[in-house]
């Protein structure tokens, strides 16, 4: 039995629309990013696609009655770009907006707790013909979406997370390019990195104005350690906490950037105009926390090989070194050994997440709100009738973990478990499997796992 968290505290699953919808041609939604992207040959294992996925857009009221059986009281969801402004733009696409008002709705019902991110990279592929995230416009593109929203739904929805990972969206996405829309423009990226925060940052006066709802910002974050305790190893290691965990919290929190001169960034890029920091540093109600594990550097000494594979939410450091390995990155990957793994690969660290928390608490003192865990959780070679027992000891030595940060004065609000349902992985395809929620994807059937049940026993006592 895990030890007792606060009252009041959330207890959510968490999904993303294009991992879980399907439905890409249905309702008037437009083509994003993602399905140009997996539409292109070799770019996603087994040319799998989000077009079926778990077909969540036809099955939400199995998926809301699952989350009810589970016991919890909130839930974490996407909603899809395209079916709001299928070109990016314009006024909004009417039964997309219908959706998104019944998923609210029957959410409503069984009292859990909307918490809605607005971004989760399925950028309508228009905006991308017309430059994407390098292009300043999509953020303001992105506030006149984000007010479609909230107009609709801004009565109903309990947390508004404008974005997530955009350390992921900017270094996969448009930095090597293993993510949509696939652009490998290396360490000419940081603009996009600008242009995201500033779209969180324009979103946040025009929630403010349409909900009552908290309003957060969900960043992928790691603790970084330092592969020996040479000056170098230790520099290594903190020009990557600067690229990861700095750079998409320090000019929200900070109003300021982190120092990037490791990858020759000057202290006054050319991308930040005069005011834009005043707009991103907007105050926040919660802190987006994702957690997957710890990263391992060194001082660049020769690229490293041991065929972990990076993917959403967990460190991208190895194929970001693998890519770049001619870039002049000022850090190498080191493994971390002696851990249980994944499936994934990824090592299992459930102290790094208190690690991690203390540190944000340390580092951010008065200026970091309270935070959710907005993601956690693992990926296991798991069938139906087949104990999923490793992924209940993740989640059982994580929760402690948490429950510890909490003791040492962090103010953490609730976990969701990455996630509700078995899905479509990004360029992994339907090779990994996350979920409390077993899916056959032939058949669609949901059939809960043993980490399921072991979850609802412990949320059964907060009822």
């Amino acid at each position: 039995m895990l030890p007792r968290f606060p009252d009041g505290f959330l207890w959510g699953t968490a999904t993303a629309a294009y991992q879980i919808e399907g439905a890409v041609k249905e309702g008037g939604r437009g083509t994003s990013i993602w399905d140009a992207f997996c539409a292109e040959p070799g770019r996603v294992k087994n040319g799998d696609s989000g077009d079926v996925a778990c077909d969540h857009y036809h099955r939400w009221p199995e998926d809301v009655a699952l989350m009810a059986g589970l016991g919890v009281n909130a839930y974490r969801f996407s909603v899809a770009w395209p079916r709001i402004q299928p070109d990016g733009r314009g006024p909004a696409n009417a039964k997309g907006l219908d959706f998104y008002d019944r998923l609210v709705d029957a959410l409503a019902e069984q009292d859990i707790t909307p918490a809605l991110t607005l971004y989760h990279w399925d950028l309508p592929q228009a905006l991308q013909d017309a430059g994407g995230w390098t292009h300043r416009d999509t953020a303001h593109r992105f506030a006149e979406y984000a007010c479609l929203v909230a107009d609709r739904l801004g009565d109903r929805v309990g947390v508004w997370i404008t974005l997530n990972e955009p350390f992921v969206h900017m270094t996969e996405g448009y930095g090597i390019g293993t993510h949509a829309p696939g652009e490998a423009l290396l360490l000419e990226a940081f603009p996009v990195a600008h242009h995201l925060m500033l779209a969180h940052g324009l979103a946040v006066p025009a929630l403010r104005e349409r909900t009552a709802g908290q309003i957060a910002l969900t960043n992928n974050y790691s603790p970084v350690w330092a592969a020996t305790d040479s000056a170098a190893d230790r520099a290594a290691a903190t020009a990557f906490d600067a690229l990861q965990n700095r750079l998409f919290t320090d000019p929200v929190l900070l109003g300021r950037l982190p120092d990037l001169s490791a990858y020759g960034v000057p202290d006054e890029p050319p991308f930040v105009r005069d005011g834009d920091l005043a707009v991103i540093s907007a105050p926040l109600d919660l802190l987006g926390v994702n957690y997957y594990s710890p990263t391992r550097v060194a001082a660049p000494r020769g690229r490293a090989t041991t065929g972990v594979v990076p993917a959403p939410g967990a460190s991208v450091l190895r194929e970001v070194s693998e890519h770049l390995d001619d870039a002049g990155l000022p850090f190498e990957d080191v493994p971390i050994d002696g851990h249980p793994v994944t499936a994934f690969g990824w090592p299992v660290v459930p102290d790094g997440l208190r690690e991690l928390l203390t540190g944000l608490r340390d580092t951010y003192a008065a200026a970091l709100p309270p935070i959710l865990i907005t993601e956690n959780g693992c990926s296991a070679r798991d069938e139906p009738g087949r104990p999923d027992r490793d992924r209940i000891a993740y989640l059982d030595g994580h929760l402690r973990a948490l429950h510890a940060a909490i003791g040492d004065g962090v103010d953490v609000r609730g976990y969701f478990v990455w996630s509700l349902l078995d899905n479509f992985e990004w360029a992994e395809g339907y090779d990994q499997r996350f979920g409390l929620v077993h899916v056959d994807y032939a058949t669609q059937k949901r059939t809960p796992k043993a980490s399921y049940h072991w979850l609802r026993e412990e949320l059964a006592r907060y009822r």
